[in-house]
């Protein structure tokens, strides 16, 4: 079985170096971003830049070495923090960022990705209008439940059966990416990276639900009356013969793995209404017992998966460690980067990223909620969404209970540019890759980086101008 958690193998030697520093614990009191300056963010910039054209542009090497990259990334922040700022700031800076806010992160989505690749389902369903529209709106309803990455692991492989004998079928696995990859994720912290963040951050489980229900309805309703309409006019230029409508006969496989999304989704909710009060303080991060335990629970819930399911149903499902393991040593080398930019964020007005909060705010220091959700977006797009609704959550002001009141716009902004407009290219979110990469090992024809953002840009932009327009 491949190693999952490959970052322990930087983080545990760069912690061990900064431990045997001179130097006292006391003097780790955290950055002050008032006197950084904009060079700090410069391996944050390169991290995510690495990761936008690494996977396209540089694919062997990507491949072999993004490792190697994303450990000298953080090496170029951890090591000239603890060189000029001490290494007790830059140790403390470390474990806060490991501890306190990676750790749960990839947790909660390895638990996801290990079940969620547990469910098959086979059978003869036929790719008709009817039929994929059925299943684009059921993978966008389960999307907040099994998070964008289980959702699609589960249903793109029987989508793309359904369709491959189809004529036309890359514009069933385009807007396959906008809904389900994307905007059906926006409900709960399960379903995409960003909110989990937010939720870690201390936004409550089901604020988005209340929040942002009319706004997911609505893009994703319109989303997919456009893909009727289409589908339905290529449907009609397909030989009658590709259109076989005979009766469907569907099977899920590892339904065991429903009842295990079940102890996640409670694993989560618990860990929000107990609160002992317990915290143990590791140089500096409190880290609470209800945390802990939840942590461990989704642990144990992701061991019961593989041991419960039949091997069978992962080799049909594709299932692999390599897409985790990717996923959590560059999100490792992400929030190590984004160590300074944050702090350079908590200095507001006196930082060096005091431009940024002038385009987001007014003169009278009111946020605008319409540049919000436009900058969210926008980066999310092209960079990755969960560090960018990071960045922007703490332009914000970072604190969760004022923007869950006083600033809820501001923070449904955030939110809605960080989940929709990951959509808007193949690496604003990580199961847009995915996708793409299995179906076009399948055979289907899929639209280049430039020619998925045509369909990108000439259907959901619009749907983005209203929404901003109307509910914003």
């Amino acid at each position: 079985m491949p190693r999952i958690f490959d970052p322990l193998r930087f983080c545990i030697p760069a912690s061990l170096i900064l431990l045997a520093w001179p130097g006292s614990a006391s003097a780790a009191d955290g950055l002050d971003g008032a006197t950084l300056s904009w060079p700090w963010a410069l391996p944050f910039v390169g991290i995510l830049l690495s990761i936008a054209t690494g996977p396209l542009l540089f694919k062997a090497i990507w491949h072999h070495h993004y490792g190697k990259l994303a450990l000298a990334w953080g090496a170029l922040v951890l090591l000239p923090m603890a060189l000029i700022h001490g290494a007790p700031v830059a140790l403390a800076a470390f474990i806060h960022a490991a501890l306190g806010e990676y750790l749960s992160f990839i947790v909660l989505l390895f638990a996801l990705y290990v079940v969620a690749g547990g469910i098959l389902v086979t059978g003869n369903l036929r790719g008709t209008p009817l039929s994929n529209t059925t299943l684009l709106a059921f993978g966008t309803l389960i999307a907040s439940i099994v998070g964008t990455t289980g959702a699609a692991m589960i249903l793109i492989r029987p989508l793309l059966r359904a369709n491959e004998g189809r004529q036309f079928n890359a514009h069933v696995v385009v807007f396959f990416i906008f809904l389900v990859c994307n905007i059906g994720g926006a409900l709960t912290p399960l379903g995409d990276p960003p909110l989990f963040i937010g939720f870690l951050k201390g936004v409550e489980f089901f604020w988005t639900a209340k929040h942002l229900w009319l706004q997911t309805l609505l893009v994703a309703g319109v989303v997919l009356a456009i893909f009727v309409m289409l589908d339905v006019s290529l449907a009609r230029r397909e030989p009658k013969a590709r259109m076989d409508k005979s009766a469907l006969n569907l099977k899920v496989h590892g339904l065991i793995n429903l009842a295990l999304i079940a102890m996640i989704i409670g694993a989560i909710l618990g860990s929000a209404i107990w609160r002992p009060g317990i915290t143990f303080d590791i140089y500096g991060t409190p880290l609470e017992l209800q945390n802990i335990v939840r942590d461990a629970g989704l642990l144990l819930i992701a061991a019961l998966s593989l041991w419960l399911t039949p091997d069978e149903h992962r080799e049909a499902n594709g299932f692999s460690f390599e897409p985790i393991r990717e996923v959590a040593i560059l999100f490792a080398a992400i929030f190590i980067c984004i160590i300074p930019v944050m702090a350079m964020l908590d200095a507001g007005a006196n930082g060096p990223l005091s431009g940024l909060l002038g385009a987001v705010t007014a003169p009278d220091g009111t946020p605008r909620n319409v540049v919000y959700f436009w900058l969210t977006g926008a980066l999310s797009g092209f960079l990755d969404n969960a560090p960018t609704y990071l960045v922007f959550f703490g332009l914000a002001g970072g604190d969760a209970q004022r923007l869950m009141t006083d600033l809820a716009p501001t923070l449904a902004a955030i939110s809605m540019g960080a989940v929709y407009m990951g959509a808007l290219t193949y690496i604003g979110n990580a199961p847009n890759f995915m996708v793409y990469a299995i179906a076009s090992e399948r055979g289907v024809q899929m639209p280049s980086f430039f020619g998925y953002m045509l369909w990108s840009v000439g259907i959901l932009i619009p749907v983005f101008v209203v929404l901003s327009l109307v509910l914003v």
